[in-house]
C-alpha cells in the first residue's frame, strides 16, 4: 500500500492506495506543536481503524504548504513504516508547463490538483479549492498551468467577521440558506454559502469570457460540499482530488512505481 498525504494550513489529508486505487482516506489537524512521535501515533492510530497493517506500507508521497510539517510528517512516516516519502516540489515530474513568474513557488497543493484534474476532465479547467483560502487554478487547453488566484477562505472569513463586528456570533454553515435571511444567523449563512456559490459563478463567467471557450469547473476542499448546491454552474465536486493526484504523481516519480 501507497501512503498519500497532503498536508493544508487547517487540515492534513491521509489516503491509502493499493493497485491504483484509493482504500481510504482520512483528516487530521494540522498542529504545528506535535512532534513527529506524536504523528506516528496518530497515523498509526488511522492505519489501525481501517485494518492497514504497519507492514503493508511500502511506499509514500507528500505534498504540503506548511515548512515545518513538511518535514515531520515524513519523519513520523519513516519512525512508524521505515519508509521514505517522496515529496512534491522542485524537480519532480508533473506532466505540466507551469507558466508562471516564479514555478517554484507555485504551491505544491495547487500542482497536486491540477494533475488530478487534468486526468479526469478536458481542459481547460478551473479548479477551486476551498481551505483556509480559497484558490483558483486554470489549466490551458494545451495543458500548461497559466494561472490563478489566491481569495480569503470561506471559515477565514467568517471568524474574522464574527472577531471584528461585536455583534455578529461564530455561526454554524450547515442547514439550508435562503437568499434573504429575516435573523442574523440566517444572513450570515446567505451571505456565506450563496455569495461564495455567486462569486465563483462570476469568476468562471469572467475566464471563460477571458479564454474564449468554455471550461471545466472543479471544485474541492473542506467546505466545497455546502456551496456547490447553490452554484448555477455545473463544478464537478472532487473532495479526493488530491489523495488522486498524489497517487498520479508516485506512478511518474517513485523508482519502482
Amino acid at each position: 500500500m501507497i501512503l498519500a498525504i497532503d498536508v493544508g494550513n487547517t487540515n492534513i489529508v491521509l489516503g491509502g492506495i493499493e493497485a491504483g486505487k484509493q482504500l481510504f482516506s482520512a483528516r487530521l489537524s494540522s498542529d504545528r506543536n506535535k512532534t513527529a512521535d506524536q504523528y506516528a501515533l496518530d497515523i498509526q492510530g488511522i492505519l489501525t481503524m481501517y485494518g492497514v497493517r504497519v507492514k503493508d506500507i511500502e511506499g509514500g508521497i507528500l505534498s504540503s504548504v506548511v515548512p515545518y510539517l513538511q518535514t515531520v510528517i515524513p519523519a513520523a512516516v519513516k519512525l512508524l513504516t521505515g519508509v521514505e516519502l517522496l515529496v512534491v516540489g522542485p524537480g519532480i515530474k508533473t506532466g505540466l508547463s507551469i507558466r508562471m513568474d516564479n514555478p517554484a513557488s507555485v504551491g505544491s497543493d495547487l500542482i497536486v490538483a491540477a494533475v488530478a484534474a487534468r486526468a479526469k476532465y478536458p481542459a481547460p479547467i478551473a479548479i477551486v479549492d476551498m481551505g483556509t483560502a480559497t484558490t483558483l487554478s486554470v489549466v490551458a487547453k494545451n495543458g500548461s498551468y497559466i494561472g490563478g488566484m489566491i481569495i480569503p477562505g470561506l471559515w477565514t472569513s467568517m471568524n474574522a467577521l464574527s472577531a471584528h463586528a461585536a455583534q455578529l456570533p461564530y455561526i454554524d454553515l450547515n442547514g439550508p440558506a435562503k437568499l434573504l435571511g429575516t435573523n442574523t444567523i440566517d444572513c450570515m449563512r446567505s451571505g456565506a454559502l450563496i455569495g461564495t456559490a455567486a462569486m465563483l459563478d462570476g469568476l468562471i463567467d469572467r475566464l471563460e469570457e477571458e479564454l474564449g471557450e468554455p471550461v471545466s469547473p472543479v471544485l474541492t476542499g473542506g467546505v466545497s460540499h455546502l456551496v456547490v448546491p447553490y452554484c448555477r454552474h455545473r463544478f464537478h465536486l472532487e473532495p479526493d482530488i488530491l489523495v488522486d493526484g498524489l497517487r498520479i504523481l508516485y506512478s511518474k516519480n517513485a523508482p519502482n512505481a
